[in-house]
C-alpha cells in the first residue's frame, strides 16, 4: 500500500476494533434473541459465542500488503462467531467467493491476501434473514442498535473505499431494498457517494448477488457476454445491479 492507503486503512481498523469493542461490551442482550431467532428459524443449536464480530483477519493485514478490492457481505454466520475465528466469510460462502478468483487468474486478486472483507453489520445471525425476527423480538432497543451499526458500517467503508482507491462489492442485494433489512445501510452508503465525481469503472461501488449457494457465479453466467472481458462483464452487472437497487 501507498503511504496515503495504508493511514486510511489503518484509521479504519482502529476505529473498527474500538467500536466492536464497545458494541460487544454492551452486548449480553444480543445473545438470547439470536438464540431465539435461531430456534424459531429451526436452527440446530451451536455454540454462540460472539454477539458483535470483529474481522481479525484485519489485523494480519501490513503496509507491505496489496487491497484490491473490498468486499461487503451482509452480517457474521455461524463460522464467523467462533472464537477461534472471528474472521468474515470463512464458511461456505467464503470458499466459494475464494474458489472464484482462485479460477480467474486474469482478475489478479487472491481473495485471502488481496481482499479486505467486511459486512453491512457485525451483529451475529446463524442465517441473515433471523435479524428479522431478532428485530420484532427486541423492538426499538434493537431497532436503534441495527440501525447504528448499519450507519457506521456505511460511512466508515465509504471513507476507507475513497482512501483505498480500489473497487467495492456489495456481495447479498436482495435486503438493501427500500424494504429491506439492509435498507438503513442502502441509504447512508447512498449519500456518502452523492455528488462525488464517477470513479473510474474499476473503482466503483458494484452490487452484485451473494457468494452463498453460487448465486453470483450463476447471476454472472446468465448475463455474460461472450465478446467482453471478465472485468468488463463484472463492471456491467454490477453497475446494472446498483442502479436498479440504489438508484445511481
Amino acid at each position: 500500500m501507498h503511504q496515503h492507503q495504508w493511514r486510511a486503512f489503518s484509521a479504519f481498523r482502529e476505529a473498527f476494533r474500538a467500536v466492536c469493542l464497545e458494541w460487544e461490551s454492551n452486548s449480553d442482550w444480543l445473545s438470547p434473541l439470536a438464540r431465539a431467532a435461531a430456534v424459531n428459524d429451526g436452527t440446530p443449536e451451536y455454540p454462540l459465542e460472539t454477539p458483535v464480530v470483529y474481522n481479525r483477519a484485519l489485523d494480519d493485514i501490513t503496509a507491505g500488503d496489496t487491497i484490491s478490492l473490498i468486499v461487503i457481505g451482509d452480517n457474521p454466520g455461524k463460522d464467523e462467531q467462533l472464537v477461534k475465528n472471528r474472521r468474515y466469510l470463512v464458511g461456505q460462502a467464503g470458499k466459494l467467493g475464494e474458489g472464484f478468483f482462485r479460477n480467474n487468474p486474469e482478475l489478479g486478486i487472491d481473495f485471502r491476501s488481496n481482499v479486505l472483507i467486511l459486512n453491512k453489520t457485525p451483529i451475529h445471525t446463524a442465517k441473515t434473514k433471523q435479524l428479522s425476527y431478532m428485530a420484532r423480538l427486541g423492538g426499538t432497543r434493537f431497532a436503534s442498535f441495527f440501525n447504528e451499526t448499519q450507519n457506521w458500517m456505511a460511512r466508515e467503508t465509504a471513507k476507507l473505499h475513497t482512501g483505498l482507491g480500489c473497487g467495492l462489492w456489495l456481495v447479498g442485494y436482495s435486503e438493501l431494498k427500500p424494504s429491506g433489512l439492509f435498507s438503513e445501510y442502502a441509504a447512508t452508503l447512498s449519500a456518502c457517494y452523492a455528488g462525488i465525481p464517477p470513479l473510474a469503472p474499476e473503482k466503483q461501488v458494484l452490487v452484485f448477488q451473494h457468494f452463498s449457494m453460487n448465486r453470483f457465479s450463476i447471476d454472472l453466467k446468465a448475463h455474460f457476454m461472450a465478446q467482453r472481458s471478465l472485468s468488463e462483464n463484472l463492471i456491467e452487472l454490477g453497475t446494472a445491479h446498483r442502479s436498479e437497487l440504489l438508484g445511481w
